[in-house]
């Protein structure tokens, strides 16, 4: 990731002729939303002076309590691809405060950042990788989403079967624009189902690569006259969706899950064992519609709390340790 200054954030705004900026921060539900400036305004946002209504956002505050404030991560300033040219838009992703400054409890991303701090204490860094799916649907002649698919391709088929080929290779360009770093895509199962895969980053960085990922995608299909949909199961009678989060943690830069015999660690077997115990509460957040459900016992999707070294349909597949890339892969339905 890059490190800004405010000053660097000031040039860059200057220098890419950016007139916008989106404030962006996500809900409890991990919906994307966001508050607009001018550039003008930029000093002040750096300040951490741009306020905004919580209680307009379910789950925030009472109207008592309204006035909240947006400080920008400095280092997630980047410009949209997909806007003009002239006028760009920019966005920083911003943590939730208070009026007396303290973070506000509510708020994803501090709920994230205290957590990580908790590891750090402890000497450990995760990394995080992800694997994403989602479904490019066409829409009807009002522009409201359909279930309905032009392509009957599979896994990994090429054009012309694969109808969604443009518009994938559109997301991965606007995705390292972005500094995303995607590090494949592809066709799924399903028809009109697509998989991209991002390198890993920490844990903090992926999720927000993530939040970023799903505006890149839903932005990409809405430009190329379809809707993309992170619904788990859409389609009865198809394939469902689903998040694959590849889990690593390292201590003084050596990643613990793996020793010095080219096996897993004991530490490896403790990181599983505090998902297993904690699995029905991460379920709460990691499955959050009625609809995470019906994907339940399908394909890849896990329904009982389990754990394997190479069997791909369990919650927790372990695979052989190769070199730094011992990890852990959990699956999740996610919307």
């Amino acid at each position: 990731m890059r490190h800004y200054t405010k000053e660097d954030i000031i040039r860059l705004v200057r220098e890419e002729d950016a007139q916008f900026i989106r404030m962006q921060f996500t809900d409890i539900f991990g919906q994307l939303k966001n508050v607009a400036i001018t550039a003008s305004q930029i000093g002040r946002a750096l300040d951490n002076q741009i306020m905004m209504d919580g209680s307009s956002i379910a789950g925030f505050v009472r109207i008592e309590e309204s006035d909240q404030y947006l400080w920008p991560d400095l280092d997630t300033f980047a410009i949209l691809p997909w806007r003009p040219q002239y006028g760009k838009v920019a966005r920083l992703i911003c943590d939730v405060h208070n009026p007396d400054g303290t973070a506000f409890a509510g708020d994803p991303r501090g709920v994230l950042k205290r957590v990580l701090r908790r590891a750090d204490a402890l000497g450990f860094t995760c990394n995080v990788g992800a694997e994403l799916e989602f479904f490019l649907f066409q829409t009807d002649e009002d522009g409201q989403p359909t279930i309905r698919t032009s392509d009957e391709a599979s896994y990994f088929d090429l054009g012309p079967l694969d109808h969604g080929e443009g518009t994938r290779r559109e997301i991965c360009l606007n995705m390292e624009q972005m500094g995303l770093a995607p590090e494949s895509s592809h066709h799924e199962k399903g028809p009109g189902q697509n998989e991209i895969v991002f390198k890993y980053h920490d844990a903090m960085e992926t999720a927000d690569n993530l939040i970023t990922f799903k505006s890149v995608v839903k932005t990409a299909a809405n430009r190329n006259g379809l809707h993309a949909s992170f619904m788990p199961k859409p389609m009865q009678n198809q394939s469902g969706s689903g998040l694959h989060l590849h889990l690593s943690l390292f201590k003084q830069g050596q990643n613990i899950f793996k020793n010095e015999k080219d096996v897993h660690s004991p530490q490896a077997e403790g990181f599983i064992q505090g998902i297993l115990e904690r699995i029905s509460e991460i379920t709460a957040f990691s499955n959050p519609l009625v609809n995470s459900y019906v994907r339940f016992g399908e394909d890849e999707a896990p329904k009982y709390i389990t754990w394997s070294h190479e069997n791909r349909s369990q919650l927790i597949r372990i695979p052989p340790a190769t070199g730094q890339h011992a990890r852990i892969i959990s699956r999740y339905c996610r919307k």
